[in-house]
Formats: C-alpha cells, structure tokens, sequence
C-alpha cells in the first residue's frame, strides 16, 4: 500500500513500463494540510488541464468556481491515476489508496492537496461519499474490464464513470433529488458514450479496451482488428450510425432537465449537452469513419455554443 503520508515512491522496478507520470499523479500522494494552497492548487491543475475550463466557468458564479476546481481536481486526478500509471496492478494500488484516502476526507481527516481543498466543498454542500467512491470504482474497472459484451454493460460503466459527475454538479447548484439526478444521468452517459465513439481507435491502440458492445461488433460484422488497422468497413459506418442514434436520444431526453434548473445552471448543462451533440455532428460529417481521423469540433464551433449560453443567459437577466 502506498504510504500516503510521503509522495508516491515510483519504482520502475516494481512496476516495469510505468512512468514517466503526469503532475497530477506525483502530486496525487504528497501532504499538503493547507487550506489555500490546496485551494491555489486544485484552481491550478483546473485551468491547465481542462482547455474549456475557463471558457465555461464564464457560466459559473463566481461564488462557486472554487468548488468547481475541487470537485475537478478529484476527478482529474483519479483518472489520471487509473489511465496514466503505465502499468494496471499498480495502477489499483493507487486507485485503492485514493479510495482510502477518501474515506478518511469523510471521516475529517485530511493530509493532501486535493483532499485538503475537497474537505471544504464537501462540507459546504454537504456532498456524500457516493459519487466520489463510484468515480473510483469505474477507473478501478477500466484495469480490469477491457472488452463489453453489450450496451447494458456499458451503460453499467457509464453509471460510475459519468453519471457520478451530473450529480455533484447537481449538488452544487442546490439540486438534491432523484427526478433531477436521472435526468442528468441522460445527458452525462449520453456524453461518454459520444466521447467512446469518438475515440474508438485511439482506446484501442493507447488502453487497449474496446467500448463498443461486442454483440454490435457482431451483428454489423466488425471485427477488433479492423478497428486496430483503421479499416473503416461499410459494417463499421453502419454499427456507429446505429450507436450514435441511440446516443443522441440519450441527449434528448436529458433535455428535460433543463426545464428543471434555474439560471445560469441551465445554460452549463445547455452548453454541455449542446457540446456533445457537436460530437455527434462531427462523427456524421465523418461519414461516420472514426478509424482514419479522429473527430473534434472545431473552435467556431464551440464559441458559437459558448456565444449561444451567454445570450441566453443575459436575456433571461434582461428579464428578470
């Protein structure tokens, strides 16, 4: 077990391949008891390492961004720690330390930057340990699960890996009930979803895990070798157009919750879900072929959608 009293000892020996390790990874580990630096901290790796960060926290009170970054870093952090450690056995240590170290946070006790720093937002909101131990349940699977038999296993996935983020959001804007959470677990799964299709290649050659449902890889024809040689077959196209259909009605019926939320809480969630609907977009433009080039959406396009929240936002104070 990693000492979590001292910094992360990164043994190449015991752990051959991993490293070298991002900030967030050598910071993960390393004391920090206090309040504003691990506050300086968390805004820190929040702007550096988000390159939208600043661009939405435009729709955050001012009151909240603090809060914003603690909740961030957690997160950043915690992926970062399953993704980035080059190796899966100590990959979990870690991950099981964090979990430790969570645990202690809601006990009220704290020893490092980011748990220093979330103490605070924990309290404030009075968040619960769920959300934050199911983050760490899904980075704990992603060592360990690396192909999905079917879309329910998938969505299973998505309940700790997404789902968890749209409820501490929610907690944050003063929202604490089911109707809301569910709602927003729409729009949150229907993102990673967008994010997976996007990124199906490229999961394979870096992660070696495979998102897309085995049994849709089947009926389409589609084979992970395909997939590793960038081989966009016409059963390929077919098999996205069809996830990317069930996953744009996912966005639809989150939009729901924006019916549900006041100002400027809509126009973040508007702006998040709008965004993935952008992916969507760009894989279609694609011809639904993302083996050979990966689909982004461009800046034009996300400030129209930053451009689109503000106006929305300023006349909903205009009419106050």
């Amino acid at each position: 077990m990693v000492n979590a009293l001292h910094p992360v000892a990164f043994d190449a020996a015991v752990a051959p391949g991993a490293g070298p390790f991002p900030p967030t990874v050598e910071w993960a580990f390393k004391p920090m008891d206090d309040a504003a630096a691990a506050q300086a901290y968390t805004w820190r790796l929040a702007h550096e390492h988000y390159e939208n960060f600043t661009v939405v926290s435009w729709l955050v009170p001012r009151r909240l961004r603090q809060d914003f970054c603690n909740i961030y870093a957690f997160c950043r952090t915690a992926d970062d720690l399953g993704d980035e450690v080059g190796n899966r056995e100590l990959a979990l240590q870690y991950l099981a330390e964090f979990r430790r170290q969570t645990l202690e946070c809601f006990a009220g006790s704290t020893g490092t930057a980011i748990f220093t720093a979330l103490a605070v937002t924990i309290k404030r909101f009075d968040i619960p340990a769920k959300p934050f131990l199911d983050l760490i349940s899904a980075f704990e699977q992603d060592q360990r699960l690396i192909r999905y038999p079917d879309f329910p296993t998938v969505l299973d996935y998505c309940t700790r890996s997404a789902n968890p983020v749209g409820h501490l959001v929610l907690y944050l804007s003063g929202y604490r009930d089911e109707q809301r959470q569910a709602l927003a677990d729409k729009t949150c799964t229907a993102l990673q979803l967008a994010n997976f299709w996007q990124d199906v290649r490229r999961d394979l050659l870096e992660r070696d895990r495979i998102y897309l449902p085995a049994d849709s890889m089947a009926r389409y024809g589609v084979t992970e070798n395909d997939i590793r040689l960038g081989r966009c077959t016409p059963g390929f196209r077919e098999m996205l157009r069809f996830e990317v259909d069930r996953c744009r009605e996912l966005f639809q019926q989150g939009e729901a919750l924006l019916d549900l939320v006041a100002s400027p809480w809509r126009q973040q969630i508007s702006l998040f879900g709008r965004g993935g609907m952008a992916v969507l977009a760009a894989i279609e433009r694609q011809n639904y072929d993302t083996l050979t080039s990966r689909p982004v959406v461009g800046w034009r396009t996300k400030w129209a959608l930053m451009c689109g929240a503000l106006l929305t936002m300023a006349k909903a104070s205009l009419s106050r």
